[in-house]
């Protein structure tokens, strides 16, 4: 049974930091897409993140040069260091996985299939 689940929320003042953990059980991180993605009260759940098997990274437009997903394969764990916060950042966080694995990255544009998913952490930042 696939699980993720998130950590490391919290409330922080605007331009301080926050490191969001991710540990999945039931898959090999190494061999799956992830995903940071977040949702606000009344908005569209967005993606923040992205990182393939590849190793190639994506970021949302709003956080670029500002938030880092990596991940440790050995601990089976994804992260998203958050720095330099607003008040926009706040929002549920979700880290989600690729179910489409293998992935032929060669084939065409890239299209996950985020279905694996964890219950959120929430981050507050206050201005």
């Amino acid at each position: 049974q696939v699980q993720v689940v998130e950590s490391g929320g919290g409330l922080v003042q605007a331009g301080g930091s926050l490191r969001l953990s991710c540990i999945a059980s039931g898959l090999t991180l190494n061999d799956h897409a992830m995903g940071w993605f977040r949702q606000a009260p009344g908005q569209e759940r967005e993606l923040v993140a992205s990182i393939r098997s590849d190793g190639r990274t994506t970021y949302g437009d709003s956080v670029k040069g500002r938030f880092t997903i990596s991940q440790n394969n050995e601990k089976n764990t994804l992260y998203l260091q958050m720095n330099s916060l607003k008040s926009e950042d706040t929002a549920e966080y979700y880290c989600a996985a690729d179910i489409r694995v293998p992935y032929d990255y060669c084939s065409g544009p890239w299209r996950p299939d985020f279905g694996y998913w964890g219950q959120g952490t929430q981050v507050t930042v206050s201005s």
